[in-house]
């Protein structure tokens, strides 16, 4: 019998080599190792005191035999949440941290907006020396910007107000009708810089030929500034919002430096220091619905801004 050249020509059957399928599954798992870093600090950090407070603001403490009886813990259900949103104080301050937004947000915006514009200039000059200054601000511990600021606002030891005094305009930083707006001058010198590096950021990533082609065709410095970089600049601006919105809704250290020299910022000035304050009265569960609440609203209000944002680039 004549053996078929063909077949004998042939090369074998390629076989997947038993070794192989060990090596597949180590590249599988090689992303979870690279997230582990990220993942455990987050739930640890994170989900877990997220999870525990929600489970703490459905908790109530009763008394038994009076003011001096026994304490006891039950369950409440969603009893705190009514109080919470019951409570005019806390909405109240809610609002009062949703007009300082309103306001606060977009003139910070537009100062960083303006500030990467022209450290991004052809003009500018110095420009690392100027980021850094931009930026030194935000290194500023909170605690110790809030104090060099009361300082300054403070009538008995600011040289600003001596000055503004003897040239017969001296608001009253610290009084009812200014606290609010000067709360605001401490979060703008803060975070300008800040949010300025970010949208710096994003114009180094923009590629130069599309300025060397639109200077070609006649555009001057402040056109391609306005037609060409702010548009490219809309994710930056977008993520500095919502960034702005979650830490406008959690204000919580400059008013509570300011409440030690002036009798304008209360307890429940803003909602996180009104949940501050009754944890340090001892009222966990009614403090940890209120933070449950306040993360909740500012998740909506985040989203929302993502979702009307989305919209207005869509069309």
């Amino acid at each position: 019998m004549t053996a078929d050249p063909i077949a004998a020509t042939a090369p074998p059957p390629a076989q997947t080599a038993p070794a192989s399928v060990p090596a597949r599954r180590r590249r599988n798992w090689a992303p979870v190792f690279f997230l582990l870093p990220f993942f455990v600090p987050f739930v640890l950090f994170t989900l877990v005191p997220v999870g525990y407070a929600f489970y703490q603001s459905l908790l109530k403490t009763e008394r038994t035999g009076g003011t001096f009886g026994h304490k006891t813990t039950v369950f409440a259900g969603l009893d705190q949440y009514k109080e919470v949103l019951g409570d005019s104080e806390f909405l109240g301050s809610v609002v009062r941290v949703l007009v300082f937004g309103l306001v606060q947000i977009p003139v910070m915006l537009l100062l960083a907006l303006v500030l990467a514009l022209l450290l991004d200039s052809t003009v500018a000059r110095l420009k690392r020396f100027f980021r850094i200054t931009y930026f030194v601000p935000y290194g500023i511990p909170g605690v110790v910007a809030a104090l060099m600021w009361a300082f300054l606002y403070d009538p008995r030891l600011s040289p600003i107000v001596d000055l503004l005094d003897k040239a017969g305009s001296a608001p009253d930083f610290l009084g009812s009708s200014m606290m609010l707006w000067s709360i605001g001058n401490i979060v703008t010198w803060t975070y300008t810089g800040y949010n300025m590096l970010i949208i710096y950021a994003a114009l180094q990533a923009i590629p130069s030929d599309i300025y060397e082609a639109a200077r070609m065709d006649g555009a001057s410095e402040a056109k391609i500034a306005w037609r060409i970089k702010v548009p490219i600049l809309r994710p930056a601006l977008i993520l500095t919002g919502v960034f702005s919105i979650i830490g406008t809704l959690q204000l919580f250290t400059e008013p509570q430096v300011l409440r030690s020299i002036s009798t304008s910022v209360t307890s429940t000035y803003t909602p996180n220091l009104a949940a501050y304050s009754l944890a340090s009265s001892n009222n966990y569960s009614e403090a940890a619905a209120m933070s449950v609440t306040l993360a909740l609203a500012t998740f909506v209000l985040s989203f929302g801004f993502l979702k009307l944002t989305g919209r207005k680039a869509e069309s």
